[in-house]
């Protein structure tokens, strides 16, 4: 099971970094129940597991309570087949068939071992929570090490009792807002509370204080600066009432590499004037379409509110600040995914773009400007956009003649894909530069 692998991967590390020989039993007994269990305020609220059955939110139990509870895992373990409710991430205890509760299932008669047990609790504790209701398991034990490291964090941030209203049970939530943090270039190690919720780690009200939940293309890039070139594979769940297991995803590190290479140079005065947690969560679709691709790397990163202007006539409008930064972000990704050189691109589109307004100041009425927004930009396929591009034509220069003559041999050249993206990116310069004039 992939939470035992998880355990075992990280023992291994701690072992090391500890200089002792910790079992999984041993480690689960006394670090791990310290950190998760052994407070009022849990971790974690493992269903149907021993730490939380027979116990109501709310109601903290004594010291002498919980020390039974672990001893009731203990017992389970010794002397029950294992199951869901004491093994983590394995199937439910079934007899005929498998449970919405089993995750992981296999008719292989699958020998485990106690320690196996005690590493998927482990593992269950690593797991790296994002928006959109899914965990990432990551087995990379330098990652899996700095996540140990947030746990005293985050145990001192529930115990303090200046933080009463610290809301408990979110360590999956906090490993993915903790990681992204720590692997980030804003990380400060003399970070105190208000720095946590300057940075949006925590959310605060008159009545609750919470983790906020991370957006995965924040964690992606993050773990970028960690390993910029690798290709790292995670393991996408949710374990919940209902089980879900998306499976193994690898994530192209890279990609992220490569925008914010591309970003600083396309606005190299502009990189210093939003914070980079602002930046990287403009980035990627949902993690349950990103991971429908099968990888997670350029094409996940499309930004989601870019969408709405792909295959039709929406344009930005430059009345906001909030329009200029999603330029830059659409910008940066849209000349990734195009294939061409992208200074070139850069500098082409713009070149088209200019050539396009000066086209449409010499008119009096608004026929040119119908035709550029109306047709040029509104064309779904290759044809449609070469067709327009005939029309105007014959009021242009020679010279600008030429240069469209060369757009509509690059058009031609391109695939569906690239042609959206070109498309939209010109539709974008175009916009810019009439809001620069």
């Amino acid at each position: 099971m992939i939470t035992t692998l998880i355990g075992r991967t990280f023992l291994k590390r701690y072992n090391k970094e500890m200089g002792t020989n910790l079992s999984a039993k041993d480690f689960v007994s006394t670090i791990f129940f310290e950190y998760f269990f052994n407070h009022t305020k849990y971790f974690i609220w493992q269903t149907n597991s021993p730490f939380v059955q027979g116990v109501r939110k709310g109601k903290p139990l004594t010291p002498k309570e919980r020390k039974e509870k672990l001893d009731n895992l203990h017992e389970k373990v010794e002397h029950v087949t294992p199951d869901a409710s004491f093994a983590i991430g394995f199937p439910a205890a079934e007899e005929k068939e498998f449970a919405t509760t089993s995750g992981l299932v296999t008719d292989l008669n699958i020998q485990v071992s106690e320690e196996d047990i005690y590493y998927s609790w482990i593992g269950v504790g690593l797991g790296i929570g994002v928006a959109g209701g899914y965990c990432l398991l990551i087995n990379d034990e330098e990652i899996l090490w700095r996540l140990f490291q947030g746990w005293k964090i985050y145990r001192e941030l529930l115990n303090d009792p200046t933080l009463k209203r610290m809301s408990p049970q979110q360590v999956n939530t906090w490993n993915g807002q903790w990681l992204t943090y720590v692997l980030g270039k804003d990380y400060d190690p003399d970070f105190d509370f208000n720095t946590l919720v300057s940075y949006e780690l925590l959310k605060q009200t008159d009545k609750l204080i919470e983790v906020n939940t991370i957006n995965w293309s924040n964690l992606f890039f993050s773990l970028s600066l960690l390993y910029p070139n690798k290709v790292l594979t995670a393991y996408v769940y949710s374990f919940g009432k209902t089980n879900k297991t998306i499976g193994f995803i690898p994530l192209y590190l890279k990609s992220a590499t490569r925008l914010i290479d591309l970003f600083k140079t396309l606005f190299p005065y502009t990189e210093n004037q939003f914070k980079a947690n602002e930046f990287q969560s403009l980035f990627g679709i949902h993690i349950k379409r990103a991971c429908e691709l099968g990888v997670i790397g350029l094409r996940a990163l499309r930004p989601e509110s870019l969408k709405k202007y792909l295959n039709n006539n929406q344009n930005l409008k430059f009345k906001k600040e909030e329009d200029f930064l999603n330029y830059r972000i659409y910008k940066t990704w849209l000349i990734a995914m195009i294939s061409s050189n992208k200074k070139e691109t850069l500098a082409y589109t713009e070149q088209i773009a200019k050539l396009l307004l000066e086209y449409r100041k010499g008119a009096k009425k608004n026929d040119r400007a119908n035709l550029i927004d109306k047709q040029l930009f509104s064309s779904n396929t290759k044809k449609e956009f070469i067709a327009a591009l005939v029309e105007i034509i014959p009021s242009l220069t020679a010279e600008q003649v030429v240069l469209l003559k060369e757009l509509r041999d690059r058009v031609h050249l391109m695939n569906s894909e690239e042609f959206t993206y070109f498309k939209t990116l010109l539709k974008f310069d175009y916009a810019f530069i009439e809001k620069q004039n």
